[in-house]
């Protein structure tokens, strides 16, 4: 097992577009990826994690909603957008607890998803990582009731807790 200051270490030492590259899987926005490959050198995981939230804040509607659309619906497999391979893989294990469902729950994970993209005009984005699908599917109803605002506060929370997961996977913490 390699330690993460070593991870970081090799990935301080990368060409700009070489960083970019290993970091997108754990957050879908290229702005976000550009802006902590230039943050570089980071010495340590919780300097990493504080300079990813920190970056995720300050972007725009635009570069959150592209991370949303790199992620596959809770229950599918495949992204709106393009995404790396490395996503698709961290997200079908995220999403493990779907997988186990009944058919008969994930018809009504179906159902609730399409009705939060007709309210809210995007994917519904939930950290799914250990959680079931009765779980998901309880915060997905809370959540639609939430006004477009409070919706997208939430979502974007969620985004950032999904980054983090991924973060400390990347670097094995």
């Amino acid at each position: 097992m390699i330690a993460a200051s070593e991870v970081l270490f090799e990935w301080n030492k990368l060409d700009e577009k070489s960083a970019i590259a290993k970091v997108l899987p754990c957050c879908g926005s290229s702005r976000w990826a550009y802006e902590l490959a230039r943050a570089r050198p980071i010495s340590n995981g919780t300097e990493l994690l504080e300079r990813s939230d920190s970056i995720w804040q300050s972007l725009s509607l635009e570069d959150w909603d592209e991370a949303f659309r790199s992620h596959p619906k809770i229950g599918e497999r495949k992204a709106v957008a393009a995404t790396t391979q490395q996503s698709l893989e961290w997200s079908r294990g995220e999403q493990h607890g779907v997988d186990a469902s009944s058919a008969e729950l994930r018809v009504a994970l179906e159902a609730a998803n399409r009705l939060y993209e007709q309210i809210f005009g995007r994917i519904f984005i939930v950290c799914a990582t250990g959680k079931s699908a009765e779980k998901i599917l309880s915060e997905l109803e809370r959540r639609l009731k939430h006004d477009p605002e409070t919706e997208l506060l939430e979502a974007v929370e969620q985004q950032r807790q999904i980054t983090r997961l991924r973060l400390r996977r990347w670097i094995d913490l």
